[in-house]
């Protein structure tokens, strides 16, 4: 979902611009970084409902108070294999690379390491964190859960989020295997982003609140999304939700704030991070050769009429990140948005313009 008029920027550039941002609403420039990183990262992987659109509530939330400027989550309980975090309303992408580094170091050490945290804040795509496991020749799963968004089967009111879930395996190549799903249609930013571009959604992504099929985005996000495969994804997401909430004694269910809603409210979503040491039960290299084989097997099998081209698992936003060249498109909604923030921070908004400058000096922003 693309408007007219889109802006290319280099990642880099847009990453300083949101750098600066983040140090100007109270975080080291370190921090900053890794958030910034995170956005702009999914931004080139075309998943821009987790890119840099969420600057504005990110912002927002720091304002009000609901997120914290801490940068790292404070240790509840350990148990060798097993953590309990409180992010005390950090941002995720902070508490996330904390959390999946511990996982990691207690897989090496004991075969698996189990991350929950509580208090927590949106950390933007779990594949991040999941890859970042497999990197280290662990296998990653991450999920989170997140405020009622769908109804139960048959049902006419929100009882779940439609929490995500990655996994990802150590393979060969520059290509990670790695599945990363909400379990909704179609994740919330998505019909936000066809909101904010005035476009309609497909009618099997959510219903009204009465229950009746929509593709008006406004509509869908004063109603429900619709689970991912019915009663399967419904279960999915139920089951994550009790996960990442019990288990970090944090909150699940209608605990979790909407995102979107009272900025001085905090979110307050769980997650979960579990890696597990492949040496502890294969040679890593045999099974990333393996696992490697078995991607280029599904690329190679038989298409069907009028299919070019079969993907592993992660691949298309592997190859999305490949074709972006290193530039990001920017919605000029968003590139608008970015030079209100950093009006409002006091900071410079470089490469973008003003946002009442002309449109068509907007759209000539090349880096």
């Amino acid at each position: 979902m693309t408007e007219k008029g889109a802006i290319l920027i280099a990642a880099e550039q847009l990453r300083v611009l949101v750098v600066r941002l983040f140090v100007a609403a109270g975080l080291s420039p370190a921090a900053a970084r890794d958030v910034a990183e995170g956005l702009v990262d999914a931004d080139l992987e075309g998943v821009s409902s987790h890119g840099v659109m969420l600057v504005d509530m990110y912002l927002g939330r720091i304002r009000q108070g609901s997120v914290s400027t801490r940068e790292a989550a404070t240790v509840v309980s350990d148990r060798g294999a097993a953590i309990v975090l409180d992010a005390g309303h950090a941002l995720g992408q902070l508490t996330g690379e904390q959390a999946v580094g511990m996982a990691v170091e207690r897989a090496r050490r004991l075969g698996a390491g189990i991350v929950a945290v509580r208090h927590a804040f949106h950390f933007g795509t779990a594949r991040r964190y999941a890859v970042k496991a497999a990197a280290a020749d662990c296998i990653g799963i991450v999920a989170c859960n997140t405020r009622p968004l769908m109804p139960a089967p048959g049902g006419a009111e929100r009882v779940v989020g439609n929490n995500p879930l990655a996994i990802a395996v150590p393979t060969d190549g520059p290509i990670p295997i790695v599945l990363d799903m909400a379990t909704s249609e179609a994740a919330m930013g998505k019909i936000r982003l066809a909101d904010k571009a005035g476009e309609a959604i497909p009618p099997n992504w959510a219903v009204t609140i009465d229950g009746t099929p929509t593709t008006d985005p406004a509509a869908a996000i004063a109603g429900m999304l619709l689970p991912a495969a019915g009663p399967k994804g419904f279960g999915m997401a139920f089951l994550i939700d009790l996960m990442c909430g019990l288990l970090s004694g944090g909150a699940s269910g209608a605990a979790v704030q909407p995102l979107y809603g009272d900025f001085a409210v905090p979110y307050d979503c769980s997650h979960l991070f579990i890696a597990i040491d492949v040496a502890h039960f294969a040679d890593p290299a045999a099974f990333r050769v393996a696992a490697a084989a078995a991607a280029d097997r599904l690329r190679a099998g038989r298409r069907a009429p009028g299919v070019a081209q079969l993907y592993a698992p992660g691949e298309i936003e592997w190859r999305q990140r490949q074709q972006a060249e290193g530039h990001v498109r920017l919605e000029p909604a968003v590139a608008a948005m970015l030079v209100r923030a950093a009006r409002e921070l006091g900071v410079s908004a470089e490469p973008l313009s003003a946002p009442d400058e002309a449109a068509e000096d907007l759209s000539r922003i090349q880096a």
